[in-house]
């Protein structure tokens, strides 16, 4: 997906901060805390709220229209998620990347999926290796068709499907822990030049080796994947988002 634009915050990185009134009605059926929590989830996965930006409880409060208390338990929940830092006499803070976080989260990102890629050529369903299947071969005509949009979206649901075959395993929780940040990550990566043909082509790489049933193989394409999107992250990542670095 496109990255939004992003405004320059003021000193106390508080300028530009604009969330619009919560629609309960939407998902009626969460409490106002869930809700309130998703809500800034998204706008800090999808780059609305950057690095370096201030959350103030009651400036928050009033543009969703909810009370301090939900806006403080969704931050209390951010921070142990690694989105926020809460610093002295500066509260709570948009947390960014260092250059070494990011390479921590993708060698992890290498060994979690690698595992689920060999995992999928031992044990797939018939169920998944079609959607595996349809997925590349969507991904591939959109692409040729020069029509991109939708393919980002193809790409987390390729990731779901490799994350499903780690169900039960222990494996499958880190993958949790870990899938905000590289989706939060990944919309930084989408803009980088060959970066999309790139990743349509490996995809099918590790699917050829699944359906194969090589599990040697399918680890070692996922595992050249996922190191050829850091390479490109690493080069592309913004000065913004190594704001406020995670400590």
């Amino acid at each position: 997906m496109p990255r939004p634009a992003l405004e320059p915050p003021t000193p106390d990185g508080s300028a530009g901060l604009r969330l619009a009134p919560l629609d309960t009605s939407v998902d009626s059926h969460l409490q106002i805390k869930e809700v309130v929590y998703r809500r800034l989830v998204r706008a800090i996965v999808e780059l609305e709220l950057e690095p370096g930006r201030q959350l103030r409880e009651r400036q928050l409060a009033e543009q969703m229209g909810v009370s301090k208390t939900p806006i403080r338990e969704a931050i209390v929940r951010l921070e142990k998620e690694g989105l926020v830092t809460v610093a002295p006499y500066r509260g709570a803070i948009v947390r960014g990347y260092s250059h070494g976080d990011v390479r921590e989260i993708y060698e992890l990102r290498e060994l979690l999926e690698g595992f689920c890629a060999r995992r999928a050529a031992m044990q797939i369903t018939e169920s998944d290796e079609t959607d595996l299947r349809a997925n590349v071969r969507r991904s591939r005509a959109l692409l040729d068709q020069g029509t991109t949009d939708d393919i980002p979206a193809l790409f987390d649901e390729f990731d779901r499907i490799l994350y499903r075959q780690a169900a039960g395993h222990r494996i499958g929780g880190l993958l949790v822990e870990l899938d905000l940040h590289l989706e939060r990550l990944g919309n930084l990566t989408v803009g980088v030049p060959g970066r999309l043909d790139a990743s349509v082509r490996q995809h099918e790489e590790i699917v050829t080796e699944i359906t194969k049933r090589d599990p040697v193989g399918a680890e070692a394409a996922c595992r050249e994947h996922i190191r050829s999107v850091f390479a490109d992250l690493i080069n592309a990542l913004p000065e913004q988002l190594t704001r406020t670095p995670i400590a």
